[in-house]
């Protein structure tokens, strides 16, 4: 009797460690998860009842009465918790009894304190029964830890660095780029699920396990610490991101996307803009041109190859500053207007406010977070459209050729007999005025135009004929196409823009504007004589797909801190660290402390493993049985406290047969035996080499792959 409870104490005391482990891994899940639906009362309880049940479950299941129970009953008695808990959680707030004898906040937070301990307790309880009684319940906890993880964070995908809000509030108040936060959870996440996998099978193999594991997540920070962080994925259905360089002089593919666009992705943000001199624009948007589409190829509007077309844009990135050869006229007209720009992800060509003139390259305040980032010089119009009235259009130094150009369409004769017949009721004073003409086309297109992501005129010969002569319905591309192919058929020379578009009210009184994916847009834009280019662009008033977005200010904000200049974001940083601390300079030590050891670590391991062959003969005995500990270390066997060499031999002799004589022939070579003399050293590595044999033939692959990664392998062997 006294035998049964000395075992069963020993029973309880080698769980209790894994038992626990297991419990903090599913309660954090579970905490994590509550976090961003519940109050805190409704965190804690999830927290407490996936603890109590952990327990419970793993000290009864296997004891009278619970082992009785099948595994049906069971799954039924957690239905009916779960059930009971969210009933009366809900007739609590449904009665006014308890919130009239205590208060409102006081019942709601009790109703979601017993709602969510109901489902904690009910759901732990479910999945420790499942992992006990069934092949697959292991799984299932694991994948219910990563879901809940998974669920928690996929809010930051795509670049929105301020969600799930609980951390990005924690991290904006406090000065920290919250993927620092991000990233420890996601370590985080990693070994917990590598401690519930291992917890199914040698509970003594954890410290060695979590070793390696946090090497790994080591090497991660290492990783975006250099190359930096991932970039958002986004449907670039414009071409404006991709690889710098390529610029605005070279050919691309068809600019028309149709059926390729996502509007999923639409609030990742791609850039953050910080104006340094206030301004705020007529026309209700903020502009930001990139390129333009202005020569006919013969098919369609493309990217000029001439050198005396479009001589206002600048193509390509530099290192230094780079000013336009052509500036825009009636200065009296535009402000100066500077900002900066921060790129989230890679743009084929730097942009700027319209309009910009000229472009300076500036430090990085955050390489991990920004691609790039340099200043952006506009000569912005304050200008409305009624001062376009009565202006001519075109530059007079332009040539013959350029004109052209600038009014090619394709030869199709629909064009320029749609836009006699839009032109046609103006009044007598206004059919000849340029500006009045391209109002009665946007007009047009403003009235009959359908705005959509799905339709198939990019397959077409003409994609513009096909929306223009077809259904009316697409996306910017096709307006800012067909408008411009309308407006050059009345002789006025219009090019296509491309960039983004940023309603004004988006700044929300401040001094940064994010720029989000769903920003990027096509446009009209007409060149008035002593003006410059000037968008008019169609606005279509019916539309299939919301492309809307919640205002995003505090990402707007976060990232408008982190652009502003490196000084002020320090400081920034700074006046929300504890004093006396330099955190930065605390991570740098870190990181080099451990870089150093992990270096050592690997350099002794190598080396104990090196030395046999080079070692004096008298030397063998010592060095190569030391190697074999390591080799045996390193895939999981180790002597135990207060156990023998030769007992330690005989335990693993399944594993590595020939150790039991290695192990004979070096104690007697190290107690002084003189018939042990004569191994030479070609004996000595021939046993090595047979032991490594057996080890290779008798040892899992998993094991032998993190025997060569960990480098702390060789402290185990004794």
């Amino acid at each position: 009797m006294a035998q049964d409870m000395t075992m069963t104490a020993d029973s309880s005391a080698h769980h209790f460690l894994p038992t626990s482990l297991r419990a903090v891994i599913i309660a954090s899940a579970l905490w994590v998860l509550s976090l961003s639906l519940t109050v805190f009362s409704g965190s804690v309880a999830a927290l407490l009842g996936c603890l109590i049940a952990c327990y419970l479950v793993d000290w009864g299941i296997n004891r009278s009465p619970l082992d009785r129970l099948r595994l049906l009953s069971i799954v039924l008695v957690c239905a009916a918790l779960f059930g009971l808990g969210l009933i009366l959680a809900a007739v609590m707030t449904g009665t006014d009894l308890l919130a009239n004898l205590a208060s409102p906040i006081y019942t709601f937070n009790a109703s979601e304190f017993i709602k969510w301990f109901a489902v904690s307790f009910s759901l732990t309880v479910l999945l420790r029964a499942l992992a006990h009684r069934t092949s697959f319940g292991a799984v299932l906890e694991i994948f219910f830890v990563a879901s809940a993880f998974v669920i928690t964070l996929s809010a930051h995908r795509n670049g929105m660095i301020h969600r799930p809000f609980f951390i990005g509030d924690f991290a904006l108040t406090r000065g920290i780029d919250p993927a620092s936060i991000l990233m420890v959870l996601g370590c985080g996440t990693v070994l917990s699920l590598a401690a519930l996998l291992m917890l199914e099978n040698h509970q003594k193999r954890l410290p060695y396990h979590f070793t390696v594991l946090g090497l790994l997540c080591f090497s991660l920070v290492i990783y975006v610490r250099t190359f930096g962080l991932p970039t958002p994925q986004l449907t670039d259905d414009l071409g404006l991101t991709g690889n710098e360089g390529i610029g605005s002089n070279s050919q691309r593919e068809n600019p028309f996307r149709d059926g390729q666009n996502d509007s999923g992705d639409k609030e990742a943000p791609v850039a953050i803009v910080v104006f340094r001199d206030d301004y705020t624009p007529v026309n209700g948007s903020y502009y930001f041109r990139e390129s333009a589409y202005s020569q006919f190829n013969g098919n369609m509007l493309d990217f000029t190859t001439r050198d005396d077309m479009d001589q206002d844009l600048i193509e390509i990135f530099t290192n230094a500053a780079v000013e336009t050869s052509q500036l825009p006229a009636s200065i009296n007209e535009r402000t100066a207007v500077r900002t900066s720009i921060g790129l989230l992800v890679s743009h084929r060509s730097p942009f700027g406010l319209d309009s910009p003139v000229a472009y300076q390259s500036t430090p990085n305040p955050n390489n991990l977070r920004f691609k790039r980032t340099y200043d952006a010089y506009s000569l912005a119009p304050e200008f409305d459209f009624k001062y376009l009235i009565g202006r001519e259009v075109g530059r007079e130094d332009w040539s013959a050729e350029v004109w052209q150009e600038y009014v090619a369409i394709p030869n199709d004769p629909r064009y320029q007999a749609l836009a006699e017949t839009l032109i046609a009721d103006l009044k007598p004073q206004y059919m000849n005025d340029p500006f009045a003409r391209a109002w009665a086309v946007k007009t047009y297109l403003d009235e009959n135009g359908i705005y959509s992501l799905k339709n198939q005129h990019a397959y077409e010969s003409d994609p513009a004929a096909s929306f223009l002569f077809g259904d009316l319905t697409g996306y910017c591309m096709h307006f800012s196409f067909a408008a411009t192919y309308l407006f050059r058929s009345l002789g006025i020379p219009t090019r296509v823009g491309i960039g983004y578009s940023v309603p004004a009210s988006n700044r929300a009184g401040g001094s940064s504007l994010l720029i989000q994916a769903v920003h990027g847009h096509a446009w009209p834009e007409i060149y008035f004589q002593d003006i410059g280019w000037v968008i008019v662009d169609p606005a279509p008033q019916q539309t299939l797909v919301d492309m809307t977005t919640a205002p995003q200010d505090s990402l707007q904000q976060l990232l408008g801190d982190m652009l502003r200049d490196q000084t002020s974001f320090e400081d920034f940083l700074q006046s929300r660290q504890p004093p006396f601390i330099d955190i930065q300079l605390l991570l740098n030590l870190t990181y080099a402390l451990i870089a150093l050891a992990l270096a050592a670590a690997y350099a002794i391991k190598y080396y104990r493993l090196w030395i046999p062959a080079h070692a004096d003969a008298d030397q063998q005995y010592r060095v190569v049985y030391r190697a074999v500990l390591d080799q045996l270390a390193a895939v999981g066997y180790h002597r135990d406290y207060g156990e023998s060499r030769e007992q330690f031999a005989t335990r693993v002799a399944e594993t590595a047969p020939t150790l039991p004589s290695m192990t004979h022939y070096h104690l007697h070579r190290a107690l002084g035996d003189a018939d042990s003399q004569g191994f030479d050293r070609q004996q000595w590595q021939l046993l090595r080499d047979s032991i490594s044999k057996e080890i290779q033939h008798n040892v899992v692959t998993w094991k032998k792959v993190l025997a060569k990664i960990n480098p702390f392998t060789w402290v185990l062997s004794k």
